[in-house]
């Protein structure tokens, strides 16, 4: 969490996550969000090195997360630190009425 002055600009949201190709845990960053009349000062970036410097004090393998294919803004910032997307991987989901039969016995 970014907070100044007892106000708070921003937060992240993220747990520890573990990867079989690596071997290692890691961290995913499930939401990024900065109040919009701060963005733009390097509060996300400053978010963002923490959690880079937790995984590099850890020796955690990687740090990740996704992002909507039109998000070009956010797609901008991220590559600017650094970021690659990982094109060759698919999302998939299970939800709603899917989940439910999916989690039911047969």
């Amino acid at each position: 969490m970014v907070e100044v002055d007892g106000e708070i600009l921003g937060f992240a949201i993220w747990f520890l996550n573990f990867s079989t190709w690596q071997g290692k845990h890691g961290i995913y960053l499930e939401d990024l969000y900065i109040r919009p009349q701060y963005r733009g000062q390097g509060w996300g970036k400053k978010l963002l090195q923490h959690l880079a410097a937790k995984c590099v004090a850890n020796d955690w393998g990687r740090f990740q997360w996704w992002v909507l294919d039109w998000n070009e803004p956010s797609i901008e910032f991220y590559k600017a630190l650094g970021a690659v997307a990982m094109d060759e991987w698919t999302v998939y989901r299970v939800s709603g009425e899917s989940l439910k039969e999916l989690g039911t016995d047969s």
